[in-house]
């Protein structure tokens, strides 16, 4: 059995090989450590964020690979990977210009609280305002109002919101409907919805290119599930041809709903990270899938 003195001096021991630990080493890690911190919450607010999963598939395959010395893999990793880089480079070099301007609009000991990521989250369209959007979309759909309603969920919006008219106001049905009302200079376009809050009004939405879509699908109906094969976000559509209510979630579009089922899925959602796949379930359950023109 080892005496105090002995147990004291492999302490010692011990202690002499930990590495030495100085200001400037502090100082470089807390550095690191915010930048990490900053890009890991903007890469989780935009459609990079499915591309950092895309890359960590192919990260654990590279690994596989090394393991069990698949040659012909570790080739086309060792050859492609500086051409990949540049690749991503370009295809988000919008994405990467914003994040350097939001880093130098934001106020830095502001963002570094704990706090303000439990806040956003915590966020959540409100059953109150819920509410109101279904009854005006059940009041367009009654005078067959087109209108375009899209609900922010994790992916910020930003680049949409700035293609229409800001507005900051709280969501009632008498907002929605007076926006969506004929020869109004904000009917035109899509309301954009964050934070129980109407932010813009008369958004240009990307149209759809998939080939395989009804061609009796009207410009809204498209501008929405355009938006949602590229976002998150909740998309009602309440056709100007019809009147006839519609939700897109996921590049999926959902046609002819009621108010019921309307306010079943938005609570549901609210409640639950968006799963596209689960989405996919709710096709068929609503009565009468009728064409919608607009």
């Amino acid at each position: 059995m080892l005496t105090f003195s002995e147990i004291w001096q492999n302490i010692k021991l011990l202690t002499y090989q930990l590495p030495i630990i100085r200001i400037n080493d502090i100082i470089e890690i807390s550095m690191i450590a915010f930048v990490i911190y900053q890009i890991t919450k903007w890469v989780r607010g935009t459609r990079a964020w499915m591309l950092v999963k895309g890359i960590a598939v192919l990260f654990v395959i590279a690994i596989i690979a090394m393991v069990f010395q698949l040659n012909t893999i570790l080739w086309i990793f060792a050859n492609t990977i500086s051409v990949g880089i540049t690749a991503l480079l370009i295809v988000f070099q919008p994405e990467l210009r914003k994040a350097l301007e939001q880093l130098g609009r934001k106020n830095i000991f502001a963002s570094i609280s704990v706090f303000d990521e439990q806040r956003e989250r915590s966020e959540r369209l409100a059953v109150d305002v819920i509410d109101e959007i279904i009854k005006a979309v059940l009041e367009m759909a009654k005078t067959k109002t087109g209108a375009l309603i899209v609900i922010e969920q994790d992916i910020r919006l930003d680049e949409y919101e700035r293609t229409g008219i800001l507005i900051d106001a709280l969501v009632s049905k008498q907002m929605l409907v007076n926006i969506f009302e004929h020869n109004t200079p904000l009917h035109d376009g899509a309301v954009i919805v964050r934070d129980n809050r109407i932010v813009a009004a008369t958004c240009y939405l990307p149209l759809s290119e998939n080939m395989t879509l009804s061609k009796e699908l009207g410009t809204r109906h498209r501008a929405a599930i355009g938006l949602t094969e590229v976002t998150d976000s909740i998309i009602i559509v309440v056709s100007e041809e019809t009147g006839h209510i519609s939700m897109a979630l996921g590049g999926n579009l959902i046609r002819n709903i009621d108010a019921e089922y309307l306010k079943n899925k938005l609570l549901y959602v609210q409640k639950k990270t968006v799963d596209v796949n689960k989405f996919k379930i709710w096709k068929g359950r609503h009565k009468n899938d009728k064409k919608d023109n607009e």
